[in-house]
């Protein structure tokens, strides 16, 4: 299994701090959740048939023509590679690291090109996989440049797969308008922005057809019952959303210029920051040591991803461990 943020036991094991004392900075999640309703009493019952209510609010959401509920973006992330015959696939690089690890897996020609090589490699690959903004460094492809690589694929009968999970607060890197023709797949994810990520859901936009064999291959009640209601109240809350989208583009950039303050230049999106550094792995020891869990990327990307901090209780202890390392 693949290393990601949020394992807080993890760190809590291994520097003997308690869960509750740690402020994690390691996934991007949006630490302001949704408050999430309670679900009808019957949502425990019933066998989770979906919704197609769910699959309107988020087809109005994000702004697609249709849309299916996963078991979150990774489900069908693991499902995709299992549509396909041998292919020779791209995947953006670095990037979400199950992208590459589950094509690998299923028998396709796997290749990591990094975004600057990407326009060359379209004529050459089957599949290109990339995720816009992109995690962990927030890179962007303008959608007209996207879908032009998409037409290309698509004739061919190839796909373009764009993992838009951080893509909430994004005026301008959107494809779910164009989601319905041939080659083109859009993944989004209720758990970053909406800060659900314990319900485990997601959504695929693509061709209908295709829609179809995603959904018979994942089989029946793959989104349980209480996740569908609480995701059809928030992803019908536009209130929340706009107000929600103001305070994370505000929050994530007092975050960018903190670490300016500190010595770090960052990009990203509203939702974290990333820079490469030599010394990585000594800031993500000193960062543990004093109780502030960031994302330590050690492979293809060398450098700290770090996401908003909840309060401001946990920005003052994340400026006093800025300051310290400005000063090792």
């Amino acid at each position: 299994m693949l290393e990601h943020g949020g394992n807080l036991r993890d760190a809590a094991r291994e520097y003997g701090r308690p869960i509750a004392d740690w402020i994690d900075l390691s996934t991007g999640i949006n630490p302001h959740w949704y408050a999430a309703p309670a679900p009808g009493a019957n949502a425990w019952h019933r066998l989770p048939e979906a919704d197609p209510a769910l699959a309107a609010a988020a087809c109005a959401y994000y702004n697609a023509s249709a849309m299916l509920p996963v078991a979150g973006t990774q489900a069908a992330i693991q499902a995709l590679p299992r549509l396909r015959a041998p292919s020779r696939v791209v995947v953006a690089a670095p990037s979400y690291a199950e992208h590459a690890h589950h094509w690998r897996q299923h028998g396709h020609a796997l290749h990591q090109v990094p975004y600057a090589q990407l326009a060359d490699a379209v004529d050459h690959c089957d599949v290109l996989v990339i995720c816009n903004p992109n995690n962990p460094t927030g890179e962007r492809i303008a959608p007209a440049l996207l879908l032009e690589w998409a037409g290309k694929l698509a004739a061919r009968g190839g796909w373009l797969v764009a993992d838009e999970a951080f893509g909430d607060t994004e005026s301008d890197t959107r494809l779910g308008p164009h989601s319905g023709q041939p080659g083109l797949i859009v993944l989004r994810s209720i758990g970053k922005f909406f800060g659900l990520a314990g319900l485990r859901l997601g959504f695929v936009a693509a061709h209908p057809a295709l829609l179809v064999q995603l959904a018979d291959m994942l089989g029946p009640w793959t989104v349980s019952g209480p996740a569908q209601q609480v995701a059809l109240v928030a992803l019908n809350d536009t209130h929340w959303q706009e107000a929600m989208r103001e305070r994370l583009r505000d929050e994530g950039a007092r975050l960018q210029q903190l670490l300016a303050a500190h010595g770090i230049a960052s990009s990203g999106t509203a939702l974290f920051q990333w820079w490469p550094d030599t010394r990585a792995e000594a800031f993500w020891q000193h960062m543990a040591e004093s109780g502030i869990w960031v994302r330590l990327f050690r492979h293809v990307a060398h450098g700290i991803r770090l996401g908003l901090p909840p309060d401001e209780h946990a920005w003052l202890r994340l400026q006093q461990a800025l300051t310290a390392w400005k000063h090792t």
